[in-house]
């Protein structure tokens, strides 16, 4: 005899606004042997957990891209990679969560220069917490890989062997701090 259970679990209800000073949604390249790593500045999501289907939504400002280098900050804003005074924003938009004790899967859509492409984020999901002040806050961890060529960032130079300096997989990582309205 053989018991299965269902661990699947609903998502805590109610509308979460993104707290973007405790938020980070960034990324990582590999670029000529080691990695290149930034996040953007200026964050907008919510989750809405009020009936069956939820969905979590995000935006990010492109101009809001934080590197180490300011110059190469000014050429992620090019037409080169993100495209910015075209392409202001990335976007994000769920079809469908599913929560399996504190593990999440989040398929949707992510637009990166006007190009939408399906994608699906996997992590982490805690369980709210009432904070200090007395409000209600979730956590989520969410990581994906990308292929930057598939929504126009193409640009790349060859190293001396032939190689490119920059990999076309782009790990894509948010920490994702929420606080329910009231």
């Amino acid at each position: 005899m053989s018991i299965t259970t269902d661990t699947r679990q609903a998502l805590p209800v109610g509308t979460w606004q993104l707290d973007p000073v405790h938020s980070t949604i960034g990324f990582e390249v590999d670029y000529m042997g080691g990695a290149f790593r930034g996040q953007f500045g200026e964050v907008a999501a919510k989750l809405e957990a009020d009936g069956d289907k939820p969905v979590l939504t995000g935006s990010a400002k492109v101009a809001g891209v934080d590197i180490k280098d300011e110059n190469f900050s000014a050429h992620l804003q090019s037409p080169d990679f993100f495209d910015a005074e075209r392409y202001p924003e990335l976007g994000y938009e769920s079809s469908a969560i599913e929560r399996a004790g504190d593990q999440v899967t989040v398929r949707g859509g992510i637009t990166i220069k006007g190009v939408e492409r399906p994608v699906e984020l996997t992590g982490t999901i805690a369980e709210p917490l009432t904070d200090y002040t007395g409000n209600e806050k979730l956590s989520v961890k969410l990581d994906t890989t990308v292929d930057r060529t598939e929504f126009g960032v193409n640009w790349n130079i060859p190293l001396p062997d032939g190689k490119p300096a920059l990999a076309d997989e782009v790990k894509l990582q948010a920490e994702l701090y929420f606080v329910k309205e009231a």
